[in-house]
């Protein structure tokens, strides 16, 4: 007899939830909080934030809960006269907190906590604003029929409404993880059908926001498509992965607000998706990026063959389906029906034994899962914020109003920005899962196309390079793209090791492997030999002897190879340098590299 074990759930988020997150979306600010009285005199209850974390929700709201609800009403104001108070609190992700009372009817009902990273005051003008968004905020819970009926009472505190459960572990973090099929497609593309209602377009696309992977993936596209395989291999399609730099998808993202273009000319050769329009002889398009519980969840883009089609006023309209689109992506996966455990006809019961995953792969596990929900919290924690400070700042820097010294100190302060990002970013390429695109490369090929990249720094250092290629090298099904990051990896490791006028030396053999063939790579260098008490760590994540660095070029070499289904070894010593093995499985069925002379072979000592 066996018992089925309920799955828990996440609780889909609630009206007055949507509400307060659509609200918290238009603040400009670095951080906000919206908290509600579930009943008279506190406490106060967290039901929409950004950009704080969890510890800073709790602080805030241990110090408020200490006041009463009175205490938040007029007489007490500030000295502007308005009804906002500066909170005497400082988090790690705020420095500066002013807190706005939420009032229904002169009954205050909640609080709205506005977070700003630098200790300045803030102004009047500041406040004003606020308070305006509280009113308008207030306007909104009012036309959902959120005040005076059975979700709230009539003295317009909330009541017990079905909220998000306790946030641990794993919901700490992005709160979907989505990747393109056929069947989320279709529920796609059904929504982006009854776009048509509110706004028109001629081509409509919605797209899934990676914050791991760092870009978009077209989930569903409708409209004025082509029909023919012939153009549309070139199109724009579902599944196909956007950079946020490359996309007018990702600078939605990146900058938190809808983009309106009308000369799609001047904007297609910075982004892809609008490339694409252009071609078609579109005029204009909008792209409009909804949130999922505080967060970046995606965009809507609606392209038009029509000048001038789109306002920024359109977003507002297009609510009904954002809120949809947002149900869609938020709506758990399907889970395959496990089969049931096979028994043997005429036996009694007698079951195939199970495998257990032995200590060491459970521990594999455990460690990639850890990995996986750090660089997650990464992604959306720090790499987002650092993109929006980024956005800003080259907002900032293209305007051009900023004195000569500011604007030096602005462009310096991007500079380490960037540097910063490129670290973020290798630790997360090491976390996510690798994508291999693969195909038939040939090896020598490879190698020569790293080479190229790295020639500038070799002639610099004045590095001799010299190739053994043998004639005849079976090709390798794999990512190119990849084994190049891998090739690269070395040579500038090897370069950092050598001294000005160093050798660099590269052998590629082909040996049988059983009854298959296996490609060989030798990387070797004369530079200074690593010491033998940490040969064995080199490929652990996170070690490193540079001051500067992460630890994870050779992890990340190893992982590629490994994920190819190959392997590689390093050895070193005094006198000798430093050799490189990396060893791949050829394809013995499949068009061979014959050597053509382009690798120059060591000349034969004399006996």
């Amino acid at each position: 007899m066996t018992s089925s074990i309920p799955q828990i759930t996440q609780a889909p988020e609630t009206l007055l939830q949507r509400t307060l997150n659509s609200a918290l979306n238009d603040i400009g600010t670095d951080a906000a909080l919206a908290a509600i009285f579930h009943q008279e005199n506190g406490p106060l209850v967290e039901h929409a934030s950004r950009g704080f974390t969890p510890r800073d929700v709790q602080a805030i709201l241990r110090t408020l809960s200490t006041q009463r609800a009175a205490a938040l009403t007029p007489p007490v104001q500030d000295q502007d006269g308005g009804r906002a108070i500066r909170l005497r609190l400082i988090t790690p992700g705020a420095k500066s907190l002013l807190v706005v009372p939420l009032r229904h009817f002169n009954s205050v009902y909640g609080c709205l906590v506005i977070g700003r990273k630098e200790a300045a005051a803030f102004s009047k003008k500041d406040k004003f604003h606020l308070e305006q968004m509280c009113d308008d905020m207030t306007k909104a819970l009012d036309r959902e029929g959120l005040f005076n009926s059975n979700v709230v009472l009539s003295r317009a505190y909330v009541t017990q409404e079905p909220g998000s459960p306790q946030q641990v572990g794993a919901d700490l973090f992005p709160p979907m993880t989505k990747h393109f099929s056929p069947e989320l497609q279709e529920k796609i593309e059904e929504v982006l059908a009854e776009a048509h209602q509110y706004v028109t377009y001629d081509r409509a696309w919605a797209c899934y926001y990676d914050p791991l992977a760092g870009n978009v993936e077209v989930l569903g596209i409708t409209g004025d498509v082509k029909a023919d395989p012939k153009d549309a291999k070139k199109e724009l399609k579902p599944g196909q992965r956007l950079t946020l730099d490359g996309s007018a998808a990702g600078w939605a993202i990146r900058h938190r607000k809808p983009r309106v273009d009308h000369d799609l000319a001047s904007t297609q050769g910075r982004f892809l998706d609008h490339k694409h329009l252009f071609k078609d002889l579109f005029q204009s398009s909008l792209v409009i990026p909804f949130f999922v519980k505080g967060q970046v969840g995606g965009t809507l883009t609606l392209g038009s063959k029509d000048q001038q089609r789109y306002q920024t006023t359109d977003a507002r309209t297009l609510e009904p389906i954002i809120l949809k689109l947002s149900e869609v992506l938020q709506a758990p996966a399907p889970q395959p029906v496990a089969p049931s455990p096979a028994t043997d006809v005429g036996t009694t019961g007698n079951r195939l034994p199970v495998a257990v995953p032995s200590e060491p792969i459970i521990r594999k596990q455990e460690r990639q899962a850890a990995i996986g929900e750090f660089s997650a919290f990464l992604a959306t924690e720090v790499r987002e914020p650092l993109a929006s400070i980024r956005s800003q700042l080259e907002e900032v820097t293209g305007e051009g109003i900023l004195d000569f010294d500011p604007q030096t100190r602005v462009e310096n302060a991007m500079r380490d920005l960037i540097r910063i990002e490129a670290i973020l970013n290798e630790i997360l390429d090491y976390a996510k899962p690798l994508e291999l695109s693969r195909h038939l490369c040939r090896i020598p090929e490879v190698l020569e196309s790293a080479l190229v990249v790295v020639g500038t720094d070799l002639e610099a250092t004045r590095i001799q390079v010299t190739k053994d290629y043998a004639n005849v090298i079976a090709p390798v099904r794999g990512d190119e793209a990849k084994l190049q990051q891998a090739f690269l990896s070395i040579f500038r490791n090897a370069c950092e090791a050598m001294s000005p006028g160093g050798h660099l030396h590269i052998q590629v053999t082909q040996h049988r492997a059983g009854r298959g063939l296996e490609v060989q790579i030798l990387i070797q260098n004369d530079g200074v030999p690593i010491p033998e008490e940490i040969v064995d760590k080199v490929f652990e994540p996170f070690f490193t002897t540079k001051r500067s660095g992460t630890g994870l070029g050779l992890s990340s070499v190893k992982k590629i190879v490994e994920e190819h289904g190959g392997a590689i070894a390093i050895g070193s010593a005094p006198g000798e340098g430093t050799t490189v093995t990396i060893r791949l499985h050829g394809v013995s069925r499949g068009p061979a590299f014959r050597h053509r002379g382009r690798g120059r072979r060591p000349p034969r000592r004399p006996n």
